[in-house]
């Protein structure tokens, strides 16, 4: 095949079109947004992939109002008293386990509690589980009222439901700020290396292009499907789950590209020297995997010892994790998240400073 017969790049549309109408910044963007969109699977990871998560997420972990104490008992008759009793409480579920069984069913959560008959019963738990602990107060409460327990008094009880304090409220903007993450870094730097080994980023040198026109481009063709990619699971909790959303447009649009922008300055410099795809799926993993950890996704980065705490608080995915719950759950204002938008400003600039001194075309 001649030179003459080959497909247009991305290096001809630079070339053709330096001296006309269209810059190369606008070339080199256009081009990358056309090989996003011919992949579907990049199109699933950003749209799909975080409405299946929140489903996954609040079908396992349900509201705690919702969730029934599961009680296991012995099965066999001499357990019929302890059925009975446990029965009156709708908010006890009882499940017969074999004695051979019931290490198994603990450790798996298949029931919080085994309750042996007796007088007094034993109860069997973690203690180290913050669900079993509830259990056994509840089957302890339910079974002495059983016996005829004599009550001092009754508390009023004046139930609150406060509008996204539930989990799946909490989890779905950390399932937006991963989604940012895992686009931003994985579509940027993982294109780069790929062109890089399609010896393609070495047709680019020969074309009257800049280094900065060329990593520009990669960022702003990703933020172009940046906001879809954050309202499709924003609009979907608020239709679906019922998850309140008090922030302001602006505000959210504002984390969000700072975000975005972060991430794609990470993605860049990670792939800004790479050459084989071993090493930056390596590379990507590194990175990214301790912030899915640490960052507050899936339970909250308070939970990890305090000694960690200030590496935790200084990566971007804290930031944006925390700015995007106290936008979308709290209405905070940018002025109220200042400190996270700093932070998530210096990711921006640092790492794309350095992608841009010390990136290679080979």
């Amino acid at each position: 095949m001649t030179n003459d017969a080959r497909a247009p790049g991305p290096a001809d549309a630079v070339r053709r079109r330096r001296g006309g109408a269209h810059h190369p910044l606008i070339e080199l963007t256009l081009a990358r947004l056309r090989e996003f969109i011919r992949e579907p699977e990049a199109l699933f990871w950003s749209f799909l992939f975080p409405i299946v998560m929140s489903v996954a997420m609040a079908i396992a972990f349900p509201s705690g109002a919702t969730q029934p104490v599961r009680v296991g008992v012995p099965p066999g008759v001499e357990s019929d008293s302890l059925r009975k009793a446990l029965g009156t409480d709708p908010a006890v579920t009882v499940r017969d386990v074999s004695p051979a069984d019931q290490p198994r069913e603990l450790r798996e959560g298949g029931v919080h509690v085994i309750v042996t008959p007796g007088n007094p019963p034993t109860y069997r738990f973690d203690p180290s589980r913050d669900e079993s602990r509830m259990a056994r107060l509840v089957v302890d409460n339910v079974l002495k009222r059983a016996a005829g327990r004599t009550e001092p008094w009754t508390a009023h009880e004046a139930p609150v439901e406060i509008a996204g304090s539930r989990y799946v409220d909490w989890l779905i903007p950390g399932i937006v700020a991963l989604g940012i993450m895992n686009n931003g870094m994985w579509s940027i730097g993982f294109m780069t290396v790929q062109a890089r080994l399609r010896k393609l980023l070495k047709r680019l040198v020969a074309s009257p292009m800049k280094k900065r026109e060329f990593l520009l481009a990669q960022v702003l063709a990703r933020l172009l499907f940046l906001g879809p990619e954050v309202a499709v699971p924003l609009v979907f909790g608020w239709l679906v789950f019922g998850m309140p959303i008090r922030g302001s447009i602006l505000g959210i649009a504002v984390v969000a590209l700072l975000g975005a922008l972060a991430f794609g300055a990470i993605g860049l410099l990670v792939g800004s020297r790479v050459r084989t795809m071993e090493a930056i799926s390596g590379l990507m993993n590194l990175t990214s995997v301790p912030m899915w950890l640490l960052s507050g996704v899936f339970f909250s980065a308070s939970n990890f010892p305090a000694t960690l705490q200030p590496v935790i608080q200084a990566l971007p995915m804290t930031s944006l994790v925390d700015a995007l719950r106290a936008v979308v759950l709290e209405g905070a204002t940018l002025s109220a998240i200042r400190g996270e938008l700093m932070l998530l400003s210096v990711w921006v600039i640092v790492p794309f400073a350095i992608a841009l001194r010390i990136f290679r075309w080979r």
